[in-house]
């Protein structure tokens, strides 16, 4: 099972000298990768006294397209990952070709996670239709895959039209890992259908939830084995425990996971560079 981090978004602060120490902190210790969460705009809870939504226009979040191009300079292995990019409510051509470049840049290090998200505020403020956004996004990872593999392409779908044109330069392997974020049935069944992994939270379920994802792999005669499956997991106690909880995921099949230093009551953001490299020495360091 692969070991990374979760990238602090919330707590990390501005100070790129500590955005930096965290990422090659990780590095340096052992981790296979980093995982940076997405948001562009955070709604004001002043106009909103309803609100419910677990970040505001006070939670601060780096752009990870950008936050990764700064990474991919500052370390040589760490994997980048984005869990999730909320893609239909981008355009799927400049999507495509941000992480196309990234990809480049940082030797295809890039695993691109995308979800369908939860926010109407981003998608007015950013243009896009908050109502179809399951099924568009289908239409735009085949756009991407496309893109990905071919100098020039001719696309005529439902939402996107290009016709003879494509990116410079194309992803190292002409390709990027697509995996998914979300829980509901129609995500679950959309993973094992043409997903290559899928980031589920940790839950009672979520046996039979992987069951369900595999099932649907199976109909769309594809081999469940080969979706990858992260659970990111809260900063626990270096101990036994842990080491259990780690070792049941991956008696469940789970082939990633990261832990997530967020909301674990660290009062500086450079104490989230030390609580993971605390947790690789006392959990990590030790999962086979």
């Amino acid at each position: 099972m692969k070991l990374g981090v979760v990238f602090p978004q919330t707590e990390i602060g501005t100070d790129p000298e500590v955005v930096a120490r965290f990422a090659t902190t990780a590095e340096a210790a052992g981790y296979d990768h980093v995982i940076a969460f997405d948001h562009v705009l955070g709604a004001s809870t002043a106009s909103r006294p309803e609100w419910r939504g677990p970040y505001t226009s006070e939670s601060l979040f780096h752009e990870p397209f950008v936050l990764f191009g700064y990474l991919a300079g500052l370390t040589e292995t760490l994997e980048l990952v984005t869990a999730v990019i909320i893609l239909p409510q981008r355009q799927t051509a400049l999507v495509a070709k941000q992480a196309a470049s990234l990809d480049v840049l940082s030797g295809g290090r890039l695993r691109l996670g995308i979800g369908t998200g939860w926010n109407d505020v981003e998608y007015e403020a950013l243009g896009e239709n908050f109502h179809d956004r399951g099924v568009r996004s289908e239409e735009q990872i085949d756009l991407m895959r496309k893109l990905w593999a071919d100098d020039t392409i001719d696309y005529d779908g439902r939402w996107h039209k290009v016709t003879d044109a494509g990116l410079n330069p194309l992803p190292v392997r002409q390709s990027i890992p697509l995996w998914l974020g979300g829980m509901a049935p129609r995500v679950i069944e959309r993973v094992g259908r043409i997903a290559d992994g899928w980031f589920p939270f940790f839950n009672p379920e979520l046996a039979s939830q992987l069951d369900t994802m595999r099932g649907a792999a199976r109909a769309a005669g594809r081999d469940a084995a080969d979706i990858g499956i992260e659970c990111m997991q809260p900063l626990g106690n270096a101990g036994p425990k842990e080491l259990d909880r780690l070792k049941s995921l991956a008696d469940m099949g789970v082939t990633h996971t990261a832990v997530i230093t967020m909301n674990a009551g660290l009062s500086q953001p450079a104490d989230h560079v030390d609580a993971i490299a605390r947790y690789w020495d006392g959990v990590a360091s030790k999962v086979g």
